[in-house]
């Protein structure tokens, strides 16, 4: 198929420097804000098994029904952006993080956990569609790519905050402040967002008068449905069972395998993530300049593949797993923006929302099966087929990739 470079997914204007910066530095805060979220809790383990006198399994439920309702309201959540517009969705969306912190905060027993947990998974779930909805929107079509990497980035940082915000925050003044304070970083981000929403709202969907609720989820369906999007989808799949493969079982699979210590082997995912973050950005800049999508993504997911193998080889000093661990990390970040430009090329216009709220659900069902499918490897005695079947999911993605065609003829 032809190769499309990011300066043809787009014609819209220039919309320069200052008020670019301004957009991309907004939503990077927010996304920022989700992946913060994403990590409040878990953070927060230690003093909640002594607090409710729960087993760390009871825990771990809340955080599975936290990505549970997250990925089933991620597909709505594009509907509601197409609907009422990216600023306000994603307003109301750090406002019900807030909220359920605030829930968890107060919460007198263990039971209470839940709903707030439930309001945190449903206001994590508007950050992908209104996100990307408002940066294709409002970003000129040549710094798009950057925007998408810095998009990234700013997730990647509210990760590595929450940990250390949060336990050191229950270490001094209790888990219960640490909530409180992790509610207030929720509604001033929303305030915060509010506060710029002029210049972050999307186009809507008008309503076709006459049409009923029935024939609006056949268009839905049909969209969906499309090949470039199921594609997309399928992609998303595979990243996230490639990313929670590395993250959560690689640091296992070294531990087994050649008898590293916890503090080493968890050294490898810091390298991944530190790669990975200088990647997305060089994969910015590269999609902006002109590189066609499809060919950094080929590159980019052919050699991670080839040194996520290499990860398996038993032989390898430590020095060399930090240094593969670090480069596969740099070639999947690299691949970062033009999959999401990829994606935005899929999505026909006035369905952007939409598009990107389905095809990031992808990415809560991989998370779903990546445990599964890593831990019974591990459970058999297969761990050193981990990276070897990491690689070959690697080679699923790109396949999936190369088949997404231009969508723009779909209905929206």
């Amino acid at each position: 198929m032809a190769f499309e470079s990011a300066s043809t997914l787009t014609h819209g204007p220039n919309f320069g420097l200052g008020r670019d910066g301004q957009v991309i530095g907004t939503i990077g805060v927010a996304h920022g804000g989700s992946h913060f979220f994403q990590l409040v809790l878990p953070s927060l383990f230690p003093w909640l098994i002594d607090a409710f006198a729960v087993s760390a399994t009871r825990l771990g439920l809340l955080l599975a029904v936290f990505f549970a309702v997250s990925g089933v309201a991620q597909a709505f959540a594009g509907i509601l952006v197409d609907r009422f517009g990216g600023g306000r969705v994603l307003t109301v969306g750090l406002a019900l993080l807030g909220v359920g912190a605030l829930i968890a905060a107060l919460a007198p027993t263990f039971a209470f956990l839940l709903p707030a947990v439930v309001l945190m998974g449903l206001g994590n779930s508007v950050f992908h569609p209104a996100d990307y909805a408002i940066l294709s929107h409002h970003v000129s079509p040549g710094r798009l790519g950057r925007a998408y990497g810095i998009h990234t980035v700013g997730g990647s940082v509210g990760w590595a905050l929450a940990p250390i915000a949060m336990a050191g925050i229950a270490g001094v003044a209790g888990w219960r402040t640490a909530l409180v304070v992790a509610a207030l970083i929720g509604f001033g981000l929303s305030f915060f967002v509010a506060a710029g929403r002029a210049r972050l709202e999307t186009p809507l969907l008008a309503a076709v008068p006459g049409k009923s609720r029935g024939s609006a989820t056949i268009d839905y369906l049909r969209l969906v449905s499309h090949p470039s999007i199921l594609m997309c989808f399928a992609f998303f799949i595979f990243v996230s069972l490639v990313l929670l493969g590395l993250q959560t079982f690689m640091p296992l699979g070294f531990e087994r395998l050649r008898g590293m210590d916890a503090l080493a082997a968890g050294a490898a995912v810091t390298a991944l993530m530190l790669g990975s973050a200088a990647g997305t950005l060089v994969g910015g800049h590269l999609a902006d300049r002109g590189v066609r999508l499809q060919a950094i993504i080929g590159v980019g997911l052919v050699l991670a593949a080839g040194l996520v193998w290499l990860l398996g080889l038993p032989f390898l000093p430590a020095w060399g797993i930090y240094a593969l661990a670090a480069g596969a990390g740099a070639l999947l970040g690299m691949t970062t923006p033009s999959r999401d430009l990829l994606v935005r090329r899929a999505a026909p216009p006035g369905a952007t929302g939409r598009v990107f709220g389905f095809v990031y659900s992808g990415l809560d069902l991989g998370a779903t099966l990546a445990p599964v499918l890593m831990g019974a490897l591990l459970d058999h005695g297969h761990g050193d087929r981990i990276f070897t079947v990491i690689a070959g999911f690697v080679l699923c993605s790109l396949v999936c990739a190369m088949l997404v065609g231009p969508g723009r003829e779909s209905s929206a």
